[in-house]
């Protein structure tokens, strides 16, 4: 998949006359990426158009409109572009009373690390995450990681020839699978490989 560059980007006065019709359009592509894993946790699944929506959501609310600062967006948000062996997904752990939250997210140390795909007839594949900074301390975990899977070359092809893909965590405090993901985000992830 290719990266994002200038030229991919509309403007801000031509974002500004699109962006509900844009915002709906990309809502709409999102809900097949996002993947529930048990009650707190949600795996948003990356892409192209997800990634240019939240750049140009950036330049409008930044007021970016020079070429460095664009450039400056681009680097930091196309790392998080699929490139055709991968799936790349924001981690979300969700707890929607702070207290609880809190408790939690220092049970839940590591998850990000037992976080894993699984295409079928292949291995699981465990996330490396937050290659960009560290998001936790031996005492908590972040509510929020970035999370890449390295499926290689034979899970990739098979994915994308329909096999079914399953998701899951296996911390010792979060054990929990979605197996197998629902054929429309089956399809949508399998759109990302090459």
């Amino acid at each position: 998949m290719d990266k994002l560059a200038r030229s991919d980007l509309m403007s801000l006065e031509d974002y500004s006359a699109r962006r509900e019709a844009f915002r709906q359009e990309v809502m709409a592509h999102k809900n097949r990426r996002i993947l529930q894993v048990g009650p707190n946790v949600r795996l948003f699944f990356e892409d192209r158009l997800t990634i240019q929506y939240q750049v140009q959501e950036m330049l409008r609310a930044e007021r970016i409109f020079e070429a460095e600062g664009i450039e400056e967006e681009l680097a930091a948000y196309n790392p998080l572009v699929p490139d055709g062996e991968n799936l790349k997904a924001t981690m979300l752990i969700e707890f929607p009373d702070v207290e609880e939250r809190k408790r939690w997210l220092g049970q839940l140390v590591g998850i990000e690390d037992r976080t894993f795909v699984q295409v079928e007839g292949h291995e699981r594949v465990y996330a490396i995450a937050d290659e960009d900074l560290e998001r936790d301390t031996p005492e908590k975990t972040s509510a929020v990681h970035f999370l890449r899977f390295e499926l290689g070359p034979r899970a990739a092809a098979d994915l994308k020839g329909g096999a079914a893909v399953h998701v899951g965590i296996d911390h010792d405090n979060y054990s929990h699978i979605l197996s197998p993901v629902p054929a429309n985000s089956r399809d949508a992830l399998a759109a990302d490989m090459a």
